[in-house]
C-alpha cells in the first residue's frame, strides 16, 4: 500500500474507531469507482465516517437529509423564472457535488430515492429535458436504517444495485466505546484533520486500479461464483453481470490497496460479501452468512 492510502486509513481509525475494515472497505469502494450503502441502526458513525473521508479527500461535500417529503427537485434542482431576464434559470441542487451523503435514504419514498439513479450510474442528471455532467469524481455514500424500524420505505433492487457495496459498522468493541466515551466529541477531530489525498491524486489511483492484472484462473474462479449464485436453491435470484463486474472491480482496488499489481482469489474473497450481499436474496440478512454457501461450495480454480 502506497504512503498517502496509509496515511488516509490511519487518520480516519483516529475517528472511527474499531472499524479497520469497514473503512478500508469503503475507500476500496472508492477507489473502484463506485458508489457506498453503509446500512445499520442509528448511532454507530455512518454519518461521522462520511463526513471523515470528505475531509480526508479534500473533496466538495454535501449532505442531502432524506425524509418523507423530499422531492426529486430537492436533490437535482429546480428552474426558476428570472424576471429580470425573462426565462427560466436552471439552479442545481445539492447532487453537484463530488461526494454525496444520502442520510438515511430509506426514510424518502422510491420517488425521490429514484432521483438519484441516473447521478450514481451515468454520472449525470437531466432536468426539464436537459442534461448536465456532474463532477469526477462522484461518490454517493448512503445510509439506511433496518427495514423494521418505523417510516422506511425499502430501497428497490434497481437502486440496490447501483451500489458497488453494502458495510454494516455495527456495535464498538469494549476497548473502542471506552476511547469513545473518553475521547469526546467525534466532529471536533474530524476538523482538525488534514487532506491526505487530493482529487488529482485519486483520480491517478483510480486509473491505476483499472489497469490491476487479472488472471484467467481468478476469472474462472468468479465466474464460478456468479454461476453458483444463478444455480443454486439458495438464493431467489443469482447475480447479474453487472454485479459480476462490481465484484471484478473491487477485487482490483482492493488488490491495489495491498500494494499488488494482480488479483488474488483472496481479494475476490474478502470484498465478496460487500458486494454480492446486498445483491443476494436469501433467508438471511447478515451479508457475511448470505455468501457463506458460495465460500464453502464453490473452489478456488
Amino acid at each position: 500500500m502506497n504512503n498517502q492510502l496509509q496515511a488516509l486509513l490511519a487518520s480516519a481509525n483516529t475517528v472511527i474507531l474499531g472499524k479497520e475494515l469497514q473503512i478500508k472497505l469503503s475507500v476500496c469502494c472508492l477507489l473502484a469507482k463506485g458508489h457506498l450503502l453503509i446500512e445499520d441502526v442509528p448511532g454507530v458513525g455512518k454519518t461521522t465516517l462520511s463526513h471523515t473521508l470528505a475531509k480526508l479527500l479534500g473533496l466538495k461535500y454535501q449532505r442531502i437529509q432524506f425524509t418523507s417529503d423530499i422531492l426529486p427537485a430537492d436533490i437535482i434542482g429546480a428552474s426558476i423564472f428570472n424576471v429580470k431576464d425573462s426565462q427560466f434559470t436552471f439552479h442545481p441542487g445539492p447532487i453537484f457535488n463530488q461526494i454525496i451523503l444520502a442520510d438515511e435514504i430509506n426514510r424518502a419514498t422510491p420517488k425521490a430515492q429514484s432521483a438519484l439513479l441516473e447521478a450514481m450510474e451515468e454520472y449525470q442528471v437531466t432536468a426539464e429535458g436537459k442534461t448536465y455532467p456532474l463532477e469526477k469524481p462522484f461518490f454517493v455514500i448512503a445510509t439506511q436504517n433496518p427495514s423494521h424500524q418505523i417510516g422506511t420505505f425499502p430501497l428497490p433492487e434497481s437502486q440496490l444495485d447501483r451500489f458497488l457495496m453494502r458495510i454494516e459498522l455495527g456495535y464498538p468493541t469494549k476497548k473502542a466505546e471506552r476511547e469513545l466515551l473518553e475521547g469526546g466529541n467525534r466532529f471536533g477531530l474530524i476538523e482538525q484533520l488534514s487532506t491526505q489525498i487530493n482529487v488529482e491524486q485519486l483520480i491517478k489511483m483510480q486509473q491505476q486500479v483499472s489497469a490491476v492484472y487479472v488472471s484467467a484462473a481468478v476469472l474462472d474462479y468468479l465466474q464460478a461464483l456468479i454461476s453458483f449464485t444463478r444455480e443454486s436453491t439458495d438464493f431467489y435470484c443469482g447475480l447479474s453481470p453487472r454485479a459480476g463486474l462490481a465484484l471484478l472491480t473491487a477485487a482490483k482496488a482492493w488488490a491495489y490497496m495491498e500494494g499488488r499489481q494482480a488479483v488474488l482469489p483472496d481479494d475476490v474473497q474478502i470484498v465478496l460479501p460487500s458486494v454480492a450481499g446486498h445483491r443476494l436474496r436469501s433467508g438471511s440478512t447478515d451479508s457475511n452468512s448470505i455468501v457463506a454457501p458460495l465460500l464453502e461450495q464453490v473452489a478456488v480454480s
